[in-house]
């Protein structure tokens, strides 16, 4: 796991903190350095206090669902300072005050003696105005039931009845999420906005969790950053933490200076994934990019790649690798920079013999995708014996098979499932979907913000292919070619998506959007990072 603080987060890198990281940060904050409780909640209700007035439309009212812990007080600190600033608004505690302890019965106490209403929890909905979900925190690790479960469903229906009149803003995250994975444990309210405490947790960067959240900010509230023997789960670049990390283009420079970069893919029926592995690593920035191809789909590559050249090698007959292609593929990979992998090969068993034998052989950074990593199932001491760095980018089903699970289990538990993959093979994993995580032998994990289901196209993973082995052979250590190939990648979606919408993106134009994603994100890098005073926001707006 990654360890990080002020330095990370004045470079735009956010961490994101694990309920057990997030309770040892209090802890340390409260009992090392001597910032009282009292005053950590007086902080957080007063900045989701801040987030409602924003969110509130004229004429209406905000409720506050608070539960009996720390979340719920800090609803009940934003009811306070609400009523003060004369915002119509009651508080709704679902469990009896008498069975509050700590902050949470001292804000019970100090909104009651400002004046909120108070209500049990049979509480009435606004019809205009915000709920506030200060049900649960951080702490829910089972199943909701109950008063919060019926809360929950509550605050559900009577957003989708109030169709847009009605606003919900969670406290931390919304009730019901497991603030690690993002998964719903039962039930969860969907938000319109979360203000996350402090740091934002890893469930609101990953699905479904995201989606619930709405738009997502954080309060800087004086919890400490870091604190001795705290680990962070996972991290998140925003743009222009990603934009720094973009390789640089000197005025002197020339087409040897950024690589050549060697792609290995087609077979018949899939030369179209050669030609947009290529299109990627091209549009990556990559000076030279050769294809090395069957030899019989080498005339039909020549015509789709024109800015790349081909390299025909000896295939099977049936226009696939024949495992006579080892030595050719060997001596073209010595003389370039990065090879990328796997894209339509196809499952003939000769090409699957001729992957097992090349992959520990080839002396250069290496990414891995499609058929290559499907070869690969039960091989993991071909990977491991590897030298070179090596990038995995497989989707959830091929995860699941090289770690023997299912598909269903690798997307509840999406950073868990990266790290335990690269831990098995020594290689840096880019686990595509739905926000695409990376992650290192190390246990180092990146989360990324970009991206949506405008990449649910065909050709889309082999583009991203050609964009890491790009960013390899211009050199950037693996697990950062990983993440920033991603992060663009979702950049160039997101802005096609703006334009176009959601559906019906192509391949191929998602890999000429690709130097218009990097020059945004230069340009934002340029401005450098932001951390937007005591509210900040750490992810692109959804």
């Amino acid at each position: 796991m990654s360890r990080l603080g002020g330095e990370a987060l004045r470079q735009g890198i956010w961490p994101l903190a694990d309920a057990a990281a997030m309770r040892a940060l209090d802890r340390h904050t409260i009992d090392a350095l001597g910032v009282p409780g009292e005053l950590l909640m007086e902080s957080a209700g007063r900045a989701v206090a801040e987030v409602v007035l924003a969110w509130l439309p004229p004429g209406g009212e905000v409720l506050a669902v608070c539960g009996a812990g720390n979340n719920g007080g800090d609803g009940l600190v934003a009811a306070r300072h609400l009523r003060a600033v004369g915002v119509p608004v009651r508080a709704a505690l679902l469990e009896p005050a008498e069975g509050l302890q700590g902050d949470a019965a001292a804000a019970w106490r100090r909104a009651r003696e400002a004046g909120v209403p108070l209500e049990g929890p049979g509480w009435r909905a606004p019809e205009r105005g915000v709920i506030v979900d200060a049900v649960f925190g951080t702490g829910l690790s089972r199943p909701v039931a109950g008063a919060p479960a019926a809360a929950i469903r509550r605050i559900r229906q009577a957003r989708e009845r109030a169709g847009g009149a009605l606003r919900v803003v969670a406290v931390d995250l919304p009730s019901g999420l497991c603030a690690d994975t993002g998964r719903i444990l039962g039930d969860a309210v969907a938000a319109d906005a979360t203000l996350a405490i402090s740091l934002p947790k890893p469930g609101l960067a990953l699905e479904p969790g995201r989606s619930l959240a709405g738009r997502i900010a954080v309060a800087r509230i004086g919890i400490a950053d870091e604190a001795p023997g705290v680990r962070i789960a996972a991290e998140l670049w925003t743009r222009p933490a990603a934009g720094a990390r973009l390789p640089r283009r000197a005025a002197a420079a020339h087409k040897g200076s950024f690589g050549h970069v060697l792609i290995a893919a087609g077979s018949e029926g899939k030369s179209g994934a050669a030609a947009l592995a290529a299109a990627g690593a091209v549009r990556m920035g990559a000076g030279l990019v050769t294809v090395a191809c069957p030899a019989g789909l080498a005339v039909v590559l020549e015509v789709k790649c024109t800015e790349a050249m081909t390299a025909p090698l000896p295939d099977t007959g049936e226009h696939a690798f024949a495992a006579s292609a080892e030595e050719p593929l060997l001596r073209l990979a010595e003389a370039r920079d990065a090879v990328g992998l796997g894209p339509g090969l196809g499952q003939a068993a000769e090409t699957v013999k001729w992957v097992r034998a090349v992959v520990p052989r080839i002396p250069r950074p290496l990414a891995l995708d499609a058929d290559a990593l499907n070869a690969l199932v039960g091989q993991g001491a071909l990977l491991a014996g590897r030298r070179q760095p090596t990038v995995l980018t497989p989707h959830p089903g091929e995860a699941a098979r090289l770690l023997g699970t299912t598909a269903e289990e690798v997307n509840a538990d999406r950073p868990g499932a990266a790290r335990r993959l690269a831990e098995r093979t020594g290689a840096v994993v880019l686990l595509k979907g739905a926000a695409t995580v990376s992650a290192d032998p190390e246990g180092r994990v990146v989360v990324n913000p970009s991206g949506g289901p405008a990449l649910a196209s065909g050709g889309t993973g082999d583009v991203l292919l050609g964009a890491v082995a790009a960013l390899l052979g211009q050199g950037l250590p693996a697990l950062e070619a990983a993440a920033l190939a991603a992060y663009v990648h979702g950049e160039a979606a997101d802005r096609i998506a703006a334009r176009s919408g959601a559906s019906g993106l192509r391949a191929g134009d998602l890999a000429d959007e690709l130097p218009v994603a990097t020059q945004a994100l230069r340009q934002a890098a340029a401005g450098g990072p932001r951390l937007g005073g005591r509210l900040a926001a750490p992810f692109p707006e959804p």
